[in-house]
């Protein structure tokens, strides 16, 4: 499970990265019309399978934790790393 929630959050940052790169518009193939960008609806669906994926993560930690986990959101970082690969830093 971990293993598939880190290539989705890997494939949700490449699809961000392109957005920042591409834009939200793209041309269609045959008319040449603007048409949103293939990349934005591959992000949601990999952010919404990523936010599963991790909090089914985060359930099965939780129901076998000795003690209760009161740190920062670990996912805070996946968030950072986006944000500065934006930046291009």
């Amino acid at each position: 499970m971990l293993e598939r929630y880190v290539m989705s959050a890997a494939h949700w940052i490449q699809c961000e990265t392109a957005i920042t790169e591409y834009g939200f518009l793209t041309k269609h193939p045959t008319t040449g019309s603007a048409i949103h960008s293939p990349y934005v609806a591959m992000s949601q669906n990999d952010m919404a399978q990523t936010n599963r994926l991790w909090y089914e993560s985060f359930q099965i930690v939780k129901k076998n934790c000795a003690a209760d986990y009161t740190g920062v959101n670990p996912q805070d970082d996946v968030m950072e790393r986006l944000l500065t690969a934006r930046r291009g830093k």
